[in-house]
């Protein structure tokens, strides 16, 4: 049956489709900018607020010494692997200092930093990566969501989250963290669609560092950008210059206000770029070359806010020094607590599988006590 033989058609049909065929947002309104945007090196770094970005600056300090002493744990055989954010850790921080206590965060593998700016304990931020324990933390007594090493699975349950939180009239903002890699999942795109079908209250945080593992962007999508994907989905698509954290700051903070205020999610791309190995697994030098990475070194992020700093006359070398020597006291109780041998309870393998254990399960447990009672005696 032709469109021209339906019931009714006849002198009412029209050579247009119906109005429930045609676009439902305006995709002007949604496109990013066409370059990264960016404050610091700006005429808009003049309304700086110094004390924000001088706490900004300590947590990058920080950071960065964080990221020093967790791949020199790998190096010591304490980690078993690390995923360096060397280079990203103005998307890591600014993801997770823009958020109240009450918001969700919801992080990838990479995104150990994140969850330690945020609040959680170094020690236990890396216990996965050690191999210890399932988690290591609570994520309900500090919001953060387990690290998530499969590729962007930890969207949906962002999206869930937050919509659920909408249902309930509870006033809460995820904030779901993914690298580029990460985008060419499904799990991206299904996030995505549902996050902007229901409104739901998430930002959707991408951190281009340039590859998934070796594979470089050009191989992952022809897409102008990646923020461009948000118009797909009926989302604001912003692209902003991740390793400025003023800038990431600005972006963050209005995506996490527009959500609060029932706007809805925005999908932001970090420009950013790994300076470290994916791993401490991985040999970076065979798909880049020495001199890109130099040449991303000159926009590190530390020092793209210390210079800004300094030359306002907002910070100063005991300033300078009073963040080192916290990220020191820092790396010090990091590496004493990974030094110390854990006590762990082959036990625990049967204690977080289901709710209620299963008969077979409980089964297994028995005969793994048996056996570990027979090797004590």
């Amino acid at each position: 049956m032709t469109v021209q033989e339906l019931p009714g058609a006849g002198a009412s049909h029209r050579s247009t489709p119906p109005p429930a065929w045609r676009p439902r947002t305006d995709a002007a309104a949604l496109l990013p900018d066409p370059e990264p945007y960016r404050v610091l090196g700006t005429a808009a770094a003049d309304k700086l607020d110094a004390e924000l970005m001088r706490r900004y600056y300590a947590e990058l300090v920080r950071g960065r010494r964080y990221n020093a002493q967790a791949t020199a744990l790998t190096r010591q055989g304490r980690l078993a692997v690390y995923p360096s954010t060397v280079g990203q850790e103005a998307c890591e921080i600014a993801a997770a200092l823009v958020l109240e206590d009450r918001d969700w965060l919801f992080p990838s593998y990479r995104d150990t930093l994140a969850a330690v700016a945020r609040g959680l304990d170094p020690v236990q931020a890396l216990t996965l990566l050690r191999g210890d324990w399932h988690t290591g933390y609570d994520p309900r007594e500090h919001r953060i969501a387990p690290l998530s090493t499969p590729l962007a699975t930890q969207l949906p349950h962002a999206v869930g989250l937050a919509h659920a939180a909408r249902l309930r009239g509870d006033d809460v903002v995820a904030l779901a963290m993914v690298g580029d890699g990460g985008t060419s999942e499904g799990d991206f795109h299904e996030a995505l669609n549902f996050a902007a079908v229901w409104q739901a209250p998430v930002i959707f945080l991408v951190q281009n560092n340039g590859f998934a593992i070796s594979v470089p962007l050009a191989k992952q999508t022809a897409a102008p950008t990646l923020a461009h994907k948000a118009v797909g989905y009926g989302m604001p698509g912003r692209l902003v210059d991740g390793n400025d954290i003023a800038a990431m700051h600005e972006v963050l903070t209005e995506a996490v206000e527009r959500a609060r205020a029932g706007g809805g999610p925005t999908l932001i791309e970090a420009v950013t770029y790994r300076i470290e190995a994916h791993t401490n697994a991985d040999d970076a030098t065979r798909y880049r070359t020495d001199s890109e990475v130099e040449a991303w070194k000159a926009h590190d992020p530390v020092e793209l806010l210390e210079r800004e700093l300094t030359s306002r006359g907002l910070l100063d070398a005991e300033g300078i020094q009073v963040a080192k020597d916290a990220a020191e006291t820092m790396a010090a109780a990091l590496r004493d607590a990974m030094n110390a041998e854990p006590v762990l309870d082959p036990m625990d393998l049967f204690a977080h599988v289901y709710a209620e254990q299963t008969g077979r399960l409980r089964e297994q447990a028995e005969l793994l006590r048996a056996e570990l009672e027979a090797e004590n005696e």
